[in-house]
Parts: C-alpha cells; structure tokens; sequence
C-alpha cells in the first residue's frame, strides 16, 4: 500500500487501565490485521507527536487489511482538549471507535498505581484522589464519550466491558471483529494473557534505567551483585495494592454514580452504578439506546 494513503480504519480510544493493551495485542495476532508500532501514538492529543505530522503518522502503521491503534490519550478530557477536532479532521467521520469500560473506582486504583510507578504521584492515593483530578476525571465515562458520540455518532462507537474480556475474552473479540467488518474467523491466544498487569508496581531505580541503556547492561551487570540490585528494587516496590477507606470509596462511588446514570442511560442499563457495575457489565453485546447523544449540524461546525 501507498504510505501516502496509509491511516487507520479503527481507533481503540479508551479507557487508561481498561485492558486496550491486551485487545491490541490480540488483535495483532488475527491474519489481515496491521496494527500500530508504537501500540499508542498518541497523535492526534499531544502537541508535540502532532508537530511531526501526518506522514510520521501513517508510518507507525504496517500494511494490512485492517489497520488500527490504541491511544487512551484520546479519551482524557480535559487534559487533551483538541484530540477529537484534530482526529476527525485528518481521518473523516468514517473511521470506526472502540472504547472499554472498567469499574471506575478500580481503574482508578489501576491508573494511582500506573502515575505512581512512573514517579507522577507519590502522595497516598487517599490524597492523590483530591489532588490529581485526572484519576476521576479518565473513569468518568459518559464525560469523555459525549463529544465522540455529537460527532462520530454511537453507530461508530463500540462499547466494551473489561468484565467481560475478563470472563468471555472469546466471544468479546468475535464481537469486535463483527463490529470492524473482519472476514475471518478471530481465535483469542491464551498465552498472550493481559498485558501490563503487576509490574507496574515497580518503580525504574537508577540501576534498572542504567540497564536499559545498551552500552551499560555489561557494567550494570559486573559491577552491581545481584543482590544490590535487588536490594534497592524493593524500597522501590508497592509492596501490596492500595486499598481505599470505606469513606473515600463511598465518595468517589457517590461521585461516579452521577456519571454512570448518564452512561446507563445510553447503554439501556438506567440503574447502572457502582454497586452493580460488575453484574451489568456482563450483558452480552450492550447496545446504544435512543437516547444516546447523536450527531447535530452544530457540533459539525465545531469540530471543523
């Protein structure tokens, strides 16, 4: 194929911590299937990967009969405020979206311990759920949807449960495949399980950064026993998952339930909330209801 004419026929836009890397790995391994390297290009939401242009875009992409990324950038309002103009510019209106969905309250502890490993947050995550808004903010899904929806519309928006590729990983991605117009027949492979799972609750020490660098790694590993090196990864591990009060989970469930109602609303599930996320995120083949936001003329010119 033309790299000229090379782009995406489907976006994974989301959730952060909503196992977009483990459907993306998946993915890759179906025949027909091209998708991006790196796994999240981040184009179209940060400035300064937007700054190398299209031509760099289309290069991350190989060639193949259905090609797609899985950038979770996109979907982090309102921390990206251009992504979605800039997107439906560049790729049109046709270009087909999956989002994936978690419990929010824990992909928040998923995302803590993602910002934490990567030394963005060191505070508790009892603080960190005041002072770092994007924790609530990424997990409220109806929020970061709306404005895909007024402009894609929900036909070109597939909603995903993490439950659900959890227990029916199989018939999950059947679903996706049907919903991306795939001729072949997808066959989910066990052993590449979930991707970025426990390692995240370790924090890159000076010796484990020294070792990433090719021309190091002899040094690192002459000089520096085994034993040291393991000595000082484990003042830099979170020993165990954090686990919220009773009376910040309560606040954030409060909080999130406002978001879910609205999302509900959409999905035909009008009492989803936290408590019962678990149990309705197990409904096969959730569908966008009447009352879902469309697309207007308006919002059109907005995006423009």
């Amino acid at each position: 194929m033309n790299p000229v004419t090379r782009r995406p026929d489907f976006v994974i836009i989301g959730a952060m911590k909503c196992a977009t890397s483990t459907l993306h790995v998946q993915l890759a391994q179906q025949p027909g299937f091209a998708m991006s390297e790196p796994k999240e290009p981040n184009y179209f939401s940060d400035d300064a990967v937007f700054a190398l242009g299209m031509d760099w875009y289309r290069g991350v992409f190989p060639d193949g009969k259905l090609r797609g990324e899985s950038s979770t950038h996109y979907t982090k309002l309102p921390t990206h405020p251009h992504t979605i103009r800039r997107l439906r510019r560049e790729l049109g209106e046709d270009l087909k979206l999956i989002y994936i969905m978690r419990h929010p309250v824990d992909r928040l502890v998923s995302h803590y311990i993602h910002e934490w490993s990567q030394e963005v947050l060191s505070e508790p995550i009892e603080e960190a759920i005041d002072s770092h808004e994007p924790l609530v903010a990424y997990g409220s899904y109806a929020m970061q949807l709306r404005p895909w929806l007024e402009i894609f519309g929900p036909d070109r928006i597939l909603p995903i449960f993490f439950d659900r590729i959890v227990k029916h990983p199989q018939e999950e991605l059947e679903r996706v495949c049907r919903f991306l117009g795939y001729e072949g027949q997808p066959q989910w492979i066990a052993e590449k399980g979930r991707q970025n799972v426990s390692r995240e609750r370790v924090r890159r020490s000076w010796i484990d950064l020294a070792a990433s660098i090719r021309p190091l790694v002899w040094m690192v590993r002459r000089f520096v026993p085994q034993g040291i090196r393991a000595w000082v990864r484990s003042f830099r591990q979170m020993k165990v998952r954090p686990e919220l009060q009773d009376g910040d989970r309560k606040r954030l469930e409060e909080r999130f339930d406002r978001d879910l109602a609205e999302l509900g609303s959409w999905l035909g599930m009008p009492d989803l909330c936290c408590a019962n996320f678990h149990e309705r995120a197990l409904t096969p083949d959730p569908r966008w209801s009447e009352a879902t936001p469309r697309p207007r003329q308006d919002e059109h010119a907005l995006a423009s």
